[in-house]
């Protein structure tokens, strides 16, 4: 047993070392746009950048999955993301990374997307939840360690530095899933109808649109609240060392809840419920992190702050409860994967869309005071889908009893 369980936390740290490349950006972004004078709004493409091969491809890198291997996949995405990201440090011009952005994306999606299956298959079916409440873990955990570490280690040694670092660990967790996971397991099918009956029965289904586009308007909003976060630190005249640190404070609280989701599922929770209050919690704050509510002085500072976390902390029940329900609502065991990497893909169409809408809306009207509407749109779209995936979720169970 000891050993089912330390492979899928290698399966976990391998998902942070992939979504590091997502999160490396951010710390990195006051010394870019100063290296190469970049304007916000191109700022904010570099951070979404990374989400357009998900955005587009995430559907086929799921089917691909569940017909090449997960282990195979999951390998060569953390090799693709460690070539680029190595690659990506020898060049200085804007174009040629903004390029390789979209390359390293690619490889995120290939290392990210097989992970909820290969968990599914190495841990028993009552550790489940709680595995897929560490495993939503991974973004956070990665944007925390980024914030925390980068922005010290750029400053010492420059951001292509910092991009080689982030290479090099990629390439060892490459090399510790190769040789640590079982083999894949020879395909049932590799008729070329195979992957057109998996797509039809996933498209087909209610349940993988529905947590898709729910796992859309949650990442819209937070990858632009924490991607712009060390920016607006900076302008605040915040000093580097301690901007990495509130960003990362602020980042790495979503996994109390990520994990604390998959406990709770663990012990019998509603699903609607954790994403109604994850998603009621997000709009709420966010009008208390942008809109000028606060007084000058300490509070206006303060304030701010525990609202970021208020956010990110409650938000975090939305990935949490999300990859749980997406290995539940796929129509078949054949199609986890296709399920994840259309959530996926839908995930990448917010997170590319979200910061450059945040960064036209701050930069029409000369500030960051209306990014609020927004998260709220956002949120209350979420609220809505909450409930219908609720209504599957009960008729799901009464189905099954």
């Amino acid at each position: 047993m000891t050993a089912r369980i330390d492979r899928s936390l290698l399966v976990i740290v391998a998902g942070v070392c992939g979504a590091i490349h997502v999160g490396k950006l951010p710390p990195a972004l006051p010394a870019l746009r100063e290296a190469l004078d970049i304007s916000l709004v191109q700022a904010g493409f570099l951070i979404s950048m990374v989400q357009l091969a998900g955005m587009s491809l995430g559907l086929a890198v799921g089917l691909a999955a569940d017909s090449l291997g997960l282990r195979r996949v999951m390998v060569a995405g953390l090799t693709l993301v460690s070539l680029t990201s190595l690659a990506a440090g020898f060049t200085h011009d804007a174009v040629i990374l903004l390029a390789l952005r979209g390359i390293e994306g690619l490889g995120f999606l290939l290392a990210i997307t097989p992970g909820p299956s290969l968990i599914r298959r190495i841990v028993p079916a009552d550790q489940l939840d709680a595995r897929m409440g560490a495993w939503a873990a991974y973004m956070p955990v990665a944007t925390a360690l980024a914030l925390l570490v980068g922005p010290p280690w750029i400053a010492t040694w420059g951001w292509p530095a910092w991009w080689w670092l982030t290479g090099a660990l990629s390439a060892a967790l490459a090399i510790a899933l190769w040789r640590v996971l079982p083999a894949d397991p020879a395909a049932a099918s590799r008729a070329p109808s195979a992957w057109q009956a998996r797509l039809g029965e996933t498209l087909r289904a209610p349940g993988p649109w529905l947590v898709a586009a729910a796992f859309a308007v949650y990442s819209a909003q937070w990858l632009s609240v924490v991607g712009f976060l060390p920016s607006i630190y900076a302008q605040a005249g915040l000093a580097p060392g301690w901007t990495g640190l509130a960003t990362s404070v602020a980042a790495g609280i979503n996994m109390v809840g990520t994990i604390g989701a998959g406990r709770l599922l663990q012990r019998g929770a509603s699903p609607q419920r954790l994403l109604q209050t994850g998603y009621a919690v997000m709009a709420l704050a966010s009008v208390f992190m942008y809109a000028p509510v606060w007084p000058a002085g300490g509070l206006a500072v303060a304030g701010p702050f525990v609202a970021v976390l208020l956010f990110s902390s409650f938000g975090g029940l939305v990935p949490g409860t999300l990859f749980a329900q997406a290995v539940r609502v796929a129509p078949s065991a054949g199609t986890v994967s296709t399920t994840v990497g259309w959530m996926q893909q839908w995930s990448s169409l917010g997170q590319f869309v979200g910061p450059p809408v945040v960064a036209w809306v701050a930069t029409r009207t000369g500030g960051w005071s209306f990014s609020w509407v927004v998260m709220a749109g956002c949120a209350v779209t979420g609220l809505v889908l909450a409930r219908t995936l609720g209504r599957l979720h009960m008729q799901r169970l009464a189905s099954t009893s």
